[in-house]
């Protein structure tokens, strides 16, 4: 396990350990986040704790033409009932994922540093949000960095206020990505 220090650099991926810990320490800089994902490592810690960076072996990798979506999910996202927009509410996404609850969790990932880090990289272009509306509310959304040279997106959280509101967001944009 290496431990990060100024120099922007991460070691090999193939060092993590089995769960995949990698690196600890360095900073959320937006070069270091950027060349993180790039490289197939992302950040993962809970506030109090060092920065903690990640690859597990194997990752989950869904190739979009290869979604299966329900038939009864397939009717919601043809309903009128969610409006689906794109980058529009950035913050309040990430705000509400970190307030989701989660078996097994004590807290939340999503630290303020790493919000602020977030909006950040959604400011400069390489972070997206979905978000979901019903009757001008914000009930679902996920967000992830953006690597389009990579054609890669990294999907960093989803949340839902009504049932399958997060899916009928993610399902859009895996269409859009396709």
């Amino acid at each position: 396990m290496q431990y990060l220090e100024q120099k922007l650099d991460f070691p090999d991926p193939a060092m993590a350990d089995s769960d995949g810990l990698l690196a600890i320490g360095g900073d959320l800089s937006l070069e270091r986040l950027l060349l993180a994902y790039s490289s197939g490592i992302f950040p993962w810690y809970e506030e109090g704790q060092p920065i903690l960076w990640w690859s597990p072996n194997p990752r989950m990798v869904l190739f979009p033409e290869r979604l299966k979506v329900s038939k009864s999910l397939k009717k919601k996202i043809k309903s009128d009932r969610f409006k689906i927009t794109y980058n529009t509410a950035f913050s309040e996404v990430i705000e509400n994922c970190s307030m989701i609850k989660r078996d097994g969790q004590r807290g939340t990932w999503i630290t303020n540093a790493m919000q602020r880090a977030y909006i950040e990289l959604h400011k400069q272009g390489h972070a997206t949000s979905v978000e979901v509306w019903n009757n001008n509310l914000l009930v679902g959304g996920l967000y992830g960095i953006d690597l389009p040279k990579k054609k890669i997106f990294c999907g960093e959280s989803m949340f839902s206020k009504e049932s399958d509101a997060s899916k009928v967001g993610f399902c859009h944009l895996v269409s859009e990505i396709k």
